[in-house]
């Protein structure tokens, strides 16, 4: 027997773009005896709760969500939580009771996202169902996107609208390491397919900017609010999200500004290398690094993309020549052929993306400039700290 009534709370998504609510997620709540709410996701998570009384459950939430949904305005849409498990347990070309639900509150499909949440299930049978709700008008996102990897075959079989970032790989990634690049390579392939992300749990100022970052249309946590039973007004959050977004683009222009400053750094570099390189000294008439503490290595390339020289590495006060590279080929990678696209014919200097070194596991960038009559290709690589 599950006790209290059971009620929806209406957590506001905001609007990137705006710093508007956009919508609301519907989340369910018991308040018992004394007017104190409790959450009911323990119930749903605890494999002894009885599957009638949280189906039951479920649906009295979802009915007082939209019983309410006429308060808001008229331009929100609102997430309603749907789980694999009441779907598969539904008969062939039975009526959705999701839907019959939105017809009998006098609801827009088109205001609904169906939020299909947990792993599992019959994924055909999900897909069909899927179908029925975008027919209908409804939109669709996944929750916690990005927590296993049976969530790739949702995106392709559901194609949803809106994915929603997994709340712990999110919060980790924030963080910086591994998981960042993994959930900016997450967010990319949500916006490749057409989706549109939602950032949920962004409780601190670090998670907004990571949301932003990622490209985030909607962010969603208790850096703005909790879920509450009122609704907020539509521009309860717009002043604080603004100076949130002002600081944001000012330290993303720091960031250039930084850039800047190395790009003028590099080019000075290779005006000192470049020379040596022409004149084929020995390694003794290289540049102490005393000025330029962030290079990790430098090497030469044909216009090909070979390497033709070791790596010449600052270890121990020294120069030091690596040379297991001699020979290998490099125009694969990305700054490679950004060189040849934007270098060849201006011989400028170019600066890749930041990137995770494979062997050295650490993260840098590469700066290239073409010389010797656009022969040969001179690579410095950076570490990325100096950013």
């Amino acid at each position: 027997m599950i006790e209290g009534q059971p009620l929806a709370c209406f957590q506001p998504f905001i609007d990137t773009a705006t710093g508007l609510i956009a919508g609301v997620e519907a989340l369910g709540r018991l308040r018992d005896a004394n007017g104190n709410l409790s959450t009911v996701g323990p119930l749903f998570s605890d494999p002894r709760s009885p599957m009638g009384a949280l189906r039951k459950l479920d649906r009295q939430i979802r009915d007082d969500a939209l019983s309410r949904l006429h308060e808001a305005p008229g331009d929100w849409f609102l997430s309603i939580n749907i789980s694999p498990r009441w779907i598969n347990r539904l008969r062939p070309g039975q009526p959705l009771p999701s839907l019959k639900q939105l017809s009998q509150h006098q609801v827009a499909p088109e205001r609904v996202v169906f939020e299909i949440t947990e792993l599992g299930g019959d994924i055909q049978r999900l897909a069909a169902v899927v179908s029925r709700y975008r027919e209908a008008g409804a939109r669709i996102a996944i929750d916690d996107f990005g927590a296993g990897y049976s969530q790739l075959d949702r995106v392709l079989a559901l194609q949803p609208d809106i994915l929603k970032l997994d709340m712990r790989l999110f919060q980790a990634a924030a963080r910086g390491g591994p998981s960042s690049e993994v959930v900016k390579a997450l967010a990319q392939m949500a916006e490749k397919t057409g989706c549109w992300i939602i950032a949920e749990g962004v409780e601190t100022e670090a998670e907004l900017n990571f949301a932003l970052e990622c490209g985030a249309r909607y962010v969603q946590g208790y850096l703005f609010a909790r879920a509450e039973l009122n609704f907020f007004a539509a521009d309860a959050f717009v002043e604080r999200f603004a100076r949130l977004r002002e600081r944001y683009v000012q330290k993303k222009l720091d960031e250039r500004a930084r850039l800047m400053a190395l790009r003028q750094q590099l080019i000075q570099l290779m005006s000192v290398l470049q020379p040596w390189a022409l004149a084929q000294a020995p390694i003794e008439h290289l540049p102490q690094l005393g000025e330029w503490p962030w290079i990790l290595r430098f090497y030469q390339c044909d216009r090909h993309g070979t390497q033709l020289t070791p790596n010449l590495e600052w270890r121990d006060q020294a120069w030091q020549a690596d040379a297991s590279y001699l020979g290998h080929n490099w125009s694969w990678r990305p700054y490679f052929y950004h060189l040849l696209a934007e270098g060849w014919d201006e011989r400028r200097l170019t600066l890749s993306n930041t990137y995770r070194d494979a062997t050295s596991n650490q993260y840098c960038l590469t700066a290239g400039q073409f010389f010797d009559n656009g022969q040969r290709l001179l690579l410095i690589d950076i570490d990325a700290a100096v950013l």
